[in-house]
């Protein structure tokens, strides 16, 4: 069971802290997600910090801050068919692999789904940088 290489667009399996959560006093996600890597930064130590956001069925609160997987691409990476958006308000960043990386249920010991094609990976970057004039969150988890 090898851990991916975290990369920009890869789907993981994940112990996703909502912002809400953390808010609260939670220090663990509810439940595990499929998340979205968004940004992987290299330290001088080698050690790779990574910033991921939530994929969900509850539709968005509000449609500006998240983004629908398409049918095909959930299908491509092996989630349900129910429909999914990604929460492109609020992010975890940890180091990786961290403690909140969970392998995929009834999968095969893995840790991922696969990669978002690069033009749906496109527009969720060109929606975060929109979004980050309004200010984002992000929760820490390390």
């Amino acid at each position: 069971m090898a851990l991916p290489e975290p990369e920009c667009g890869l789907i993981i399996s994940y112990s996703y802290l909502w912002r809400h959560e953390y808010k609260s006093g939670k220090v663990e996600g509810a439940k595990n997600r499929p998340s979205a890597i968004i940004l992987v930064v290299k330290g001088e130590d080698d050690s790779q910090k990574v910033t991921v956001a939530p994929i969900t069925h509850t539709p968005p609160y509000n449609s500006d801050v998240a983004l629908e997987i398409p049918p095909k691409v959930k299908q491509h990476l092996g989630l349900d068919g129910e429909r999914s958006w990604i929460i492109l308000d609020d992010f975890n960043e940890f180091i990786w692999p961290g403690y909140d990386l969970r392998p995929i249920v009834g999968g095969s010991r893995e840790y991922a789904y696969g990669f978002l094609p690069p033009a749906l990976f496109k527009q969720i970057v060109s929606k975060i940088i929109e979004l980050r004039q309004r200010g984002l969150s992000v929760t820490s988890r390390d």
